[in-house]
């Protein structure tokens, strides 16, 4: 789990002591996410990726051509990993490692996208298919009704003209 703070801190334009300002990772971005899903194959690597290495990875989850996601959208995205603290670059190298708090964010954002958004939000589709496993589509229409009760009890709900 991330604390709040760090959530915010992930979310959130930031400025560094320095006085850099790094723009703020937006959750359910598809960008984002293939980036943090991306930085995960690299953690077992000693001597870490370059810009080229993990471009190609996250082209290929956005399932983009390599000349689409350019380099300097790699080189962006990797300054503002490495000014919000998720990934550090080696002494005198092109090389990045994914620090131990950049990776339990990577690792979080991808399963909370993976486990609990995705599916959640294909269970708010009437129609779902197969897809949605049952007892969750059991479980979101219990949340839909207390929503709906809810609404209905603050007086919420737009009133019809007469």
């Amino acid at each position: 789990m991330l604390s709040e703070a760090s959530v915010e801190r992930l979310t959130q334009p930031t400025l560094t002591d320095e006085g850099q300002r790094a723009s703020g990772f937006r959750f359910g971005d598809p960008r984002v996410m293939a980036l943090f899903a991306a930085l995960i194959l690299f953690l077992h690597l000693p001597n870490g990726f370059r810009n080229r290495d993990l471009r190609k990875h996250v082209s290929d989850l956005l399932d983009l051509e390599p000349p689409e996601y350019y380099a300097g959208k790699m080189t962006y995205d990797l300054r503002r990993l490495r000014l919000k603290g998720i990934i550090a670059r080696g002494p005198h190298t092109t090389r990045y490692f994914l620090t131990p708090y950049g990776y339990r964010v990577a690792l979080f954002m991808t399963r909370l996208h993976a486990r609990l958004f995705r599916p959640g939000l294909a269970s708010l589709n009437p129609d779902p298919g197969g897809h949605v496993p049952h007892p969750l589509r059991r479980a979101m229409d219990k949340v839909n009704v207390e929503i709906d009760t809810l609404i209905e009890r603050s007086h919420l709900k737009q009133k019809k003209a007469a």
